[in-house]
């Protein structure tokens, strides 16, 4: 369950973690384009087979918790086939059909175009605009959105500092940020379990399925690498944003990180 696209506490100098593996940033970033030229066409039905569905309660909860408004703009970042942008475009619609206000505008940035075009072919929502770009060198003006997501994607970025970074960047003041990702589960049982299934399961649905071992087993072990809910938090702090919060989802599997440009 990941939206496409990590200078994390895991990293040194221009080093970055691939799974369990530590590689040139540089090169992470190839090898995550080449995971994801991979997975695109199976994404959507691999993400229900490996949560089991549960993936779209965890979306809805992080939709809900954005809470898009009329008029806004809002920029999904490694926004993957468009499931969060859906989202926000019905809600954001909802809304202004209750209260008025102007459209939404809702952009879908994703730097693998595989992903992308089969965001397209699935179709999207009127407020929707679809973008291949970095997330670490966003292509938008400073202070241009009003919120920003990433959803099961910032721990594939080479450096988590500068997507966070560029995500400051390009929010108005007031602005909200919201991190939609896989976490730590807060207690032994759940972690056992989740173990079990993640790194025996997942990659062998990704062979029969997606007939791709290799790039589900990546995925697994990029989660394992991912800072944890605190140290992920201190992070996005680090970044000049104030009043952060984390959701846990499913006790800890996943795990929401809201926070303000303020």
């Amino acid at each position: 369950m990941t939206d496409a696209s990590s200078h994390g506490p895991h990293s040194s100098g221009d080093r970055s973690s691939f799974g369990f593996r530590d590689v040139d940033a540089r090169e992470k970033v190839k090898m995550v384009r080449g995971v994801f030229d991979s997975v695109a066409s199976s994404y959507d039905v691999m993400n229900d087979l490996m949560s089991v569905g549960v993936h779209r309660l965890w979306k809805d909860a992080a939709a809900a918790k954005l809470n898009p408004r009329p008029g806004e703009t809002i920029l999904d970042v490694a926004g993957g086939t468009g499931d969060m942008a859906r989202r926000y475009s019905k809600m954001a619609r909802a809304a202004q059909e209750r209260r008025g206000g102007e459209d939404a505008s809702v952009i879908v940035l994703d730097y693998n175009a595989e992903m992308i075009l089969a965001g397209v072919h699935k179709g999207g929502e009127p407020e929707m605009s679809w973008s291949v770009g970095d997330a670490m060198a966003l292509p938008l003006p400073d202070a241009s959105v009003d919120a920003y997501s990433i959803s099961f994607g910032i721990r594939n970025v080479a450096h988590i500092d500068k997507a966070l970074a560029e995500a400051r960047r390009v929010l108005k003041p007031g602005g909200r940020f919201l991190c939609l990702e896989f976490s730590r589960p807060t207690t032994g049982p759940i972690r056992a379990a989740y173990d079990a299934w993640s790194f025996h399961a997942i990659p062998r649905i990704g062979g029969w399925v997606a007939k791709d071992r290799d790039s589900y087993q990546y995925l697994v072990e990029s989660i394992r690498r991912f800072p944890d809910q605190a140290a992920f938090k201190a992070l996005i702090e680090d970044a000049g944003f104030k009043r952060v919060s984390v959701t846990n989802l499913s006790g800890g599997i996943a795990a929401i990180h809201h926070g303000w440009a303020i």
